[in-house]
C-alpha cells in the first residue's frame, strides 16, 4: 500500500513491507528527515520506549519520495493501522539513536 503525501505526519511510525520501521522525526517544506530500522526488522513491543534505529543514521528525503515506498499496517499500541503515534519519550530515543538532532535543527 503506497501512502498520500498527506498521510505522511511527523511524530508517527511507518512500517514497509520489507519490514523497515519508519520514524517521521520533522517535515518542513516538501523535504523531511526520517529515523529507518534495518529491514527484516523484528515486530516492535509497544509498551516500551526501546526503539529499532541505533547506528542507522537517519535520511533525508522528500515526502513524496517518502510516500511513494510499499507501507504495511502493523499492529502497535492496541491497534492495526499503517501509522502509529509515538509517545514523546519514543520520538526522543529515535532522535538520538540516529543523531539526528542537529539534522532537525537546520531543516
Amino acid at each position: 500500500m503506497r501512502l498520500k503525501e498527506k498521510d505522511v505526519e511527523v511524530g508517527y511510525l511507518y512500517l514497509t513491507s520489507a519490514n523497515q520501521y519508519r520514524a517521521v522525526l520533522a517535515m518542513k517544506g516538501e523535504f523531511m528527515i526520517y529515523a529507518p530500522s534495518s529491514e527484516g526488522a523484528e515486530a516492535l513491543n509497544p509498551n516500551t520506549d526501546v526503539m529499532p534505529f541505533e547506528n542507522s543514521p537517519f535520511k533525508k528525503c522528500q515526502i513524496v519520495t517518502f510516500a511513494k515506498k510499499d507501507y504495511q499496517a502493523f499492529d502497535f499500541n492496541d491497534s492495526n493501522a499503517i501509522k502509529h503515534r509515538l509517545n514523546e519519550s519514543q520520538i526522543s530515543q529515535a532522535i538520538a539513536q540516529c543523531n539526528a538532532k542537529s539534522a532537525i535543527a537546520s531543516l
